[in-house]
């Protein structure tokens, strides 16, 4: 076994090779970018070594680099976790000549699985099912557009070189199709350094069915069974379980034995993963083979009680593997949800900042939490905006989604928005809680998961209101001079207690509350109505009884934005001020801002067009995925701010824009 590795990643995946090392008594090297000085992997690891500016392809990116950091630190292995440099063959190769393990599979076989045009025509070869498609060479828009129409709408075209999501579209029509393409061709090649697409019959109402394969250098090679993740947005994953529901032992047999043939055609050692599409008649057709650990890996770990990360550093050291396929069992189900900085509402837009407040579940024998951050660190725009993995495990199904609602209730996060209010809706949706599972479940839920416009409920508004006044209260004590009747804010008067009117937003919702009282009796006016309420909040703890209904919450106050997160997950409330907002500029309202930092990937419309509102009118590149920026309304494009390969702020105006 190893004695010290170095980990050439970030994140939570650096964070828990981490943790699996120091178990096994081995020593640690973390690498980071100027970006992740102070990264909560850098804090844990024995050893940490600068690598290069903010920007992977200058940072984490860089082989040479890692490679240099490698030597220098006497590590004897290099563990590229997923993403980075974890399926790029030519640092594989770098590393056996350097004479450092890569804990992973051979330059051969990543090479052989990593262009998916090739790989499926090696899986023929191999008799393992595939998708009808176009998997050659050729490139020139008009010839994949007939191939296109000859394989017949819907298809699906997707980057040869890579995954998650990057450089893939679905293309309903041949009119949208040389467009679609386009679009793949340059996110690939932002993401992946090569533009090379594939074309392939779209399978409706697809599973997206995954199988776990490992291999040693013996030659044995098992499959630990079946992940589903077809709960999918934008083609990435949103929440994977394990095993599938509904799987029969005759199907996974199937599949597995499939997933051993294709491990078995390329001398496959280490983790790996071979993705497959299945249809509803329980047909399946090979993807892709993903050469490396995957970020849903820990469902696998919880129903077969094993440690994928502790099986990768043994195979790769020349043990072989701990387990043979008859000694492997499934026990329960488990299932992950990936909480994102992003927001849901806004077309999962990522969103960016410092964790002023992050507060997740605890770890325990059902819930499991995997965070690469910790409060204080800032999500930025330089990399994927993760903040943790959800995991949690029971006997059945059903019990394990109880306990994944409930962690998701405890999500507390602020300083950015995130998806937890989206994944707990999601969870409790009709298909999901019945598994009926396809690609296109959110899609098909749209009106199940859209949040409301504005809560009714009086009780909650008035919550927020006495939250709202308690933490100015709270803030006043902790004044430098907190007995100063200068720096009180209680509205304390001779007589009557003041009345404290608050202008409060939810949701698209904004009502105008008004307050009385102090300390723990409250009186609240709103829409004619008053509402009794006593209570108190001590210290970010809320208790107020309103009628007949104790309320319990934690509140967080972050400037004019009020956090409550109680049982069913966090209410957002933001306290507007006349008086600060009575001056409030307009000058960009007939502007377009970018939502995010990001790069200007392309401006699609002339100055001087006239325009439909959500027309697309230019192309922004933030977290190595495309997003088109939209006419706010019907108008005229009067002209571009910025240009192509453009670095932008978020909030930069990009677009002057004149509304009709």
């Amino acid at each position: 076994m190893f004695t010290k590795i170095l980990i050439a990643n970030r994140g939570e995946i650096a964070c828990r090779v981490i943790a699996t090392c120091q178990r096994l008594g081995i020593a640690t090297v973390a690498v980071y970018s100027d970006a992740d000085r102070n990264a909560r992997h850098v804090r844990l690891a024995d050893e940490a070594i600068a690598i290069g500016p903010a920007p992977a392809r200058e940072s984490y990116l860089r082989g040479d680099a890692i490679l240099e950091a490698a030597r220098r630190t006497g590590a004897q292995a290099i563990h590229p976790g997923y993403g980075f440099l974890s399926e790029n063959a030519g640092f594989a190769q770098a590393c056996a000549e350097a004479g450092i393990v890569f804990i992973g599979p051979s330059a051969a076989a990543i090479r052989a699985m990593g262009d998916k045009s090739a790989a499926k025509a090696l899986m023929q070869q191999a008799g393992v099912p595939l998708t009808p498609g176009y998997h050659g060479d050729e490139q020139i828009p008009e010839f994949l557009r007939k191939q296109a129409d000859s394989i017949g709408y819907p298809v699906l075209i997707k980057a040869s070189a890579g995954g998650g999501g990057k450089g893939m579209r679905r293309v309903d029509d041949s009119a949208t199709f040389t467009e679609a393409l386009a679009s793949c061709q340059r996110e690939a090649q932002s993401a992946f350094g090569n533009a090379h697409v594939l074309v392939e019959k779209y399978v409706e109402r697809p599973r997206h069915i995954e199988i776990q394969v490992f291999g040693d250098s013996h030659g044995n090679v098992v499959y630990l069974f079946e992940r589903d993740c077809s709960v999918q947005r934008r083609h990435q994953k949103v929440l994977e379980e394990a095993p599938a529901p509904g799987m029969t032992p005759e199907r996974r047999a199937a599949m597995g034995k499939a997933a051993v043939d294709a491990a078995r055609a390329v001398n496959y050692v280490g983790a790996g993963t071979v993705e497959f599409i299945a249809g509803p008649d329980g047909d399946f057709y090979f993807m892709e083979m993903n050469t490396r650990l995957q970020v849903e890996h820990p469902v696998t770990e919880c129903i077969t009680g094993t440690d994928l990360v502790e099986w990768q550093l043994r195979v790769a050291s020349g043990e072989p593997l701990p387990l043979q396929q008859d000694q492997l069992q499934i026990r329960g189900h488990a299932l992950e949800a990936r909480l994102y900085a992003e927001d849901a509402d806004r077309g999962f837009l990522p969103s960016t900042g410092t964790l002023r407040h992050l507060r997740l579940p605890a770890n325990t024998a059902h819930v499991r939490v995997d965070a690469g951050v910790e409060q204080g660190d800032a999500i930025t725009p330089f990399y994927d905006p993760m903040i943790a993995k959800l995991i949690v495990w029971d006997v059945d199904r059903d019990a394990a989604l109880r306990r994944m609602q409930q962690a998701l209730a405890e999500c507390e996060v602020v300083g950015v928005t995130t998806n937890a209010a989206f994944l707990r809706r999601l969870v409790m949706t009709d298909s999901f809680t019945q598994a009926k599972l396809d690609t296109a479940l959110i899609e098909r839920e749209q009106a199940a998961l859209a949040p409301n416009d504005g809560d009714s409920d009086p009780a909650l508004w008035a919550l927020a209101a006495i939250a709202g006044v308690a933490t100015s209260e709270a803030a006043s004590r902790d004044a430098r001079d907190p007995h100063s009747p200068w720096q009180a804010q209680d509205g304390w008067r001779l007589g009557a207690a003041a009345a404290r009117m608050l202008t409060l937003e939810h949701r698209g919702a904004q009502r105008s509350v008004t307050v009385q009282g102090a300390g723990e009796q409250w009186t609240v006016h709103i829409d004619g109505n008053a509402l009794q309420g006593s209570g108190r909040l001590a210290g970010e703890a809320l208790r107020v009884q309103i009628g007949e209904q104790l309320h319990r919450a934690t509140v967080i106050r972050d400037g004019s934005e009020l956090y409550l997160f109680g049982s069913e997950g966090v209410q957002r409330f933001t306290l507007h001020d006349p008086v600060s907002e009575a001056d409030q500029s307009v000058a960009d309202a007939g502007s377009l801002v970018a939502p995010m930092p990001g790069r200007i990937v392309a401006t699609l419309v002339a100055p001087g067009t006239a325009v439909k509102r959500g027309a697309p009118l230019l192309v922004l590149e933030a977290m190595k995925m495309e997003h088109t920026l939209q006419a706010p309304a019907d108008g005229t494009v009067q002209g571009y701010r910025v240009k192509a390969g453009d670095q932008v702020g978020d909030g930069a105006v990009l677009v002057d824009f004149e509304a009709a």
